[in-house]
């Protein structure tokens, strides 16, 4: 058996070269005991003659000396400054290639999977972060670097691409456990279901002998299905995997991710279709297991697939599979605080934020004992703060979302909530440096005791329903799944006491009130007024399973949120043989000019279309005499384009 593994027991040297390379990054230390090393691409394209497209920077890490508690990677997409975002859903990798210098060997490590948006639709100003945790990798982390952004896909490369950040961010402190090997396991694409060459042939057992301080064995496991057969397989079908440890199958998994609930949305394209294990515009999160390592003998790890047969040779599932050894944990008792999921304002987190009750912290248990017990102390700065008790059972390396009780303070804009980890069973953590966080949130809307729900159904509303609930997890008022009628405007009036309140839409198929391709479907909308039949807030139709809006209800006016100041505008369907609509809503007359505008060129203007003290109304045009291709819809008021949205002009079938 060929073992691929690298031991680490000593460091390399740096030389001039690449402490120059270091003073010309962009460094930026935000805390005293974070280091933080960020690589820009400006501009990354396909290449559309070989299908992939690497992007390579040397960069410089910390020493071998510098003690690593934890490697968190941030990836953050925008559009480039001179071109809009690019289109497809491809699937890149972000690999660590040479570790030492330019002649080092090379390493091919892949660190992360990025599943690129559909960014036909975003505008100049969007942006996204991603992040996922690398410190399975400190080995590897260390020194100067090659590190590799490969971008697959074979889209057109001279009026699309993306604008990518990359953010390593090392906080200083002990290792939770000492990390004594890195093995590669798998790290292709393989082919799946070829009943003549079966992917069990390429994923053969793994056989190793670990090193004799080595307790544990990590296994850390990336993967990905694409390509489609008559099936879907491999990127719209569910099959399982298999982990097997010394033998014995330890975990077993269902390679299937649900994507309507993505926080990223809307997309351009059908991103709220489930996939195998990914969704579009995600960044892959890997599957952990820890098991303990059998001392002074061999040890087999193995990954099987469910067996599958197919005649594409196009079914693929890409696999990046690492085993790490580690020492004994470090500490007994040691829990730390992973990070704040509500309140934040962190991207992934857009669908549960802005919040006034409940906030939702996740924990992780890097001690031997397991963890059984602590208190959460928890609050916003300027407010009282609350303690909690928790029980449960967390072992070494595992962790725990946990939803607090009680409400979020907050004062009108930014603030600080904080919430800290008191006496882990029963005593004191060994390492309290990471007891504490601090998450920066903005305060949600407060509105006047009365509101009204303008909702209008789609042309399927049976999949749809509506509720306010209160901070106690009661609705206070309900429009239940299988009520609605189609087509149909309802506009209800609802008293509310002070207090916290979420109100939330639900679609059972996973499609919003709008999706592109569910043309039958037609276009649903929703608003909150307020009691003079002012837009308070208008929710996004293509929301995929559900929207959620927390809100305060207070008797203070001063406190009150102004009527909005967004024109709301709909268009449907955007893939059309001729006709589309658009839908318009602004709390104040205003003279509009709307524009049909061709892509491409010179962004020929073919319509033109003013309007007059408009508030709200319908509008059809008929895009039937253009030829096939793409254009935008452009809405202006007072000269700002307040919406663009593109359209797709298809061929019409002659006698359609």
């Amino acid at each position: 058996m060929n073992k691929r593994s690298i031991s680490f027991f000593s460091g390399w040297q740096r030389t001039a070269i690449f402490l120059l390379i270091l003073l010309l990054q962009e460094v930026a230390s935000f805390a005293s005991d974070t280091s933080h090393v960020v690589i820009s691409y400006d501009q990354v394209v396909t290449d559309p003659s070989k299908g992939v497209n690497p992007y390579s920077r040397w960069t410089v890490f910390p020493g071998k000396d510098f003690p690593l508690r934890k490697a968190t990677l941030y990836v953050k997409f925008a559009c480039p400054d001179s071109m809009r975002c690019a289109d497809w859903d491809y699937s890149d990798r972000i690999v660590l290639k040479r570790q030492g210098g330019k002649n080092a060997p090379i390493l091919d490590y892949t660190l992360a999977q990025m599943l690129t948006p559909y960014g036909g639709a975003f505008s100049k100003e969007w942006n996204f972060q991603w992040q996922v945790d690398l410190t399975d990798f400190s080995l590897l982390l260390r020194d100067s670097v090659e590190i590799e952004y490969i971008h697959s896909g074979y889209e057109e490369n001279k009026d699309r691409g993306w604008k990518i950040q990359l953010q390593f961010s090392f906080i200083k402190g002990p290792a939770v456990a000492t990390p004594l090997a890195l093995h590669k396991v798998y790290n292709a694409g393989f082919q799946y279901g070829n009943s003549a060459a079966p992917i069990e042939n390429e994923l053969r057992p793994y056989t190793f002998k670990p090193n004799e301080k080595s307790t544990t064995a990590r296994l850390y496991v990336l993967q990905t299905g694409h390509g489609m057969d008559s099936n879907g397989c491999g990127e719209f079908c569910s099959r399982f995997r298999e982990i097997w440890w010394n033998n014995k199958m330890v975990r077993k998994t269902d390679l299937w991710k649900k994507c309507g609930d993505n926080p990223l949305y809307p997309q351009a394209g059908t991103w709220v279709i489930d996939r195998a294990n990914w969704c579009p515009g995600y960044l892959n999160q890997p599957e952990i297991i820890d098991q303990r390592l059998v001392a002074k003998q061999e040890n087999v790890f193995d990954i099987q697939m469910e067996p599958y047969t197919t005649s594409d040779r196009n079914v693929i599932e890409n696999i990046y599979a690492y085993l790490i050894e580690y020492g004994a944990p470090v500490s007994k008792v040691d829990v730390s605080l992973e990070e704040v999921v509500v309140p934040s304002t962190t991207d992934i987190y857009r669908r549960k934020n802005p919040a006034c009750m409940n906030p939702v912290i996740v924990i992780k248990n890097n001690g031997a004992a397991n963890l059984t017990s602590c208190q959460f102390r928890y609050g916003t700065k300027g407010f009282p703060t609350r303690v909690v008790k928790w029980k449960g059972s967390l072992a070494f390396g595992q962790t725990e979302q946990i939803t607090l009780p009680g409400a979020i303070d907050g004062k009108n804009g930014g603030n600080e909530f904080a919430v800290s980890i008191e006496q882990p069973n029963g005593g004191k953590d060994n390492y309290p440096a990471d007891n504490k966080v601090v998450s920066y949130f903005q305060s949600v809307p407060v509105h006047d005791n009365q509101i009204i729900i303008h909702f209008r159904t789609n042309s399927k509303p049976a999949d749809n329903s509506y509720s306010v609930i209160d901070a106690a997890g009661k609705p206070v008022f309900e429009r239940r799944l299988g009520s609605l009628l189609k087509d149909t405007l309802y506009r209800d009036t609802i008293s509310l006491q002070p207090g916290c309140y979420r109100f939330d839409i639900v679609d059972t198929s996973g499609n919003g009130l709008e999706f592109w391709y569910a043309v039958r479907a037609g276009r649903g909308t929703c608003k909150i007024l307020n009691g003079k039949g002012e837009m308070l807030k208008s929710f996004e139709s293509d929301f995929g399973n559900g929207v959620s809006y927390e809100f305060m209800v207070s008797p203070d006016s001063l406190q009150w949120a102004k009527p909005s100041e967004e024109i709301a505008v709909g268009l449907f369907p955007t893939m059309t043989k001729g006709k589309v609509i658009m839908d318009y809503f602004s709390n104040q007359p205003q003279d509009a000019l709307v524009q049909i505008v061709a892509d491409g060129g010179n962004n020929e203007v073919v319509e033109e279309h003013r309007y007059a003290n408009l508030r709200e109304a319908v509008f059809q045009y008929d895009m039937g005499y253009r030829p096939p291709q793409r254009y935008y819809l452009k809405v202006f008021i007072k000269g700002k384009l307040v919406f663009n949205k593109r359209i797709r002009v298809v061929q019409r079938v002659p006698g359609q």
